[in-house]
């Protein structure tokens, strides 16, 4: 991946709807050869999809929490189990599995405080292994949907 690459990507992060065209002319190349390069970031996996970025609120979904779970055991078919069903609740937005503890961290957002207990009792609580869940209320988005920077390093300068 060259830095022409890397300025496709930065481009279609901030507007996936962009024509060809529009892309080529933005980062300084005729349409053919980026629309080649295009298709092979999209072959190779560095572009795994395109999607609209939907409000919650706008979809009645104000209330978000983030939930820590700890499990009773993480044996290869516990986990496999967990993570199976935990695929399948639509309100968990996001779940990554961690080093240490807690094991997992979920972001999950429902209409309100009534409707993520009913979540949290009837589907999170009875997820196979878990044997705690932790959760703390979201106040505020202060980076959100950030696009990915330009280069793998930690300096803070694309």
């Amino acid at each position: 991946m060259d830095d022409v690459d890397r300025k496709i990507l930065a481009e279609l992060q901030q507007d996936g709807r962009l024509t060809v065209t529009e892309l080529a002319g933005r980062v300084r190349l005729s349409v053919s050869p980026c629309h080649r390069r295009l298709r092979e970031l999209e072959r190779s996996g560095a572009i795994s999809g395109y999607r609209a970025v939907v409000d919650p609120a706008a979809v009645g979904l104000t209330f978000e929490a983030l939930v820590f779970v700890s499990m009773r055991q993480e044996d290869r078919d516990t986990v496999a189990d967990f993570e199976r069903a935990l695929a399948e609740i639509p309100h968990v937005l996001d779940a990554q599995r961690l080093f240490g503890e807690p094991d997992y961290l979920l972001r999950v957002a429902t209409a309100d405080l009534a409707a993520f207990q009913r979540l949290y009792d009837e589907r999170l609580a009875t997820l196979p292994g878990v044997q705690r869940l932790t959760s703390t209320l979201v106040m505020k988005h202060v980076v959100r949907d950030r696009p990915l920077p330009a280069r793998g390093n930690a300096q803070g300068n694309a």
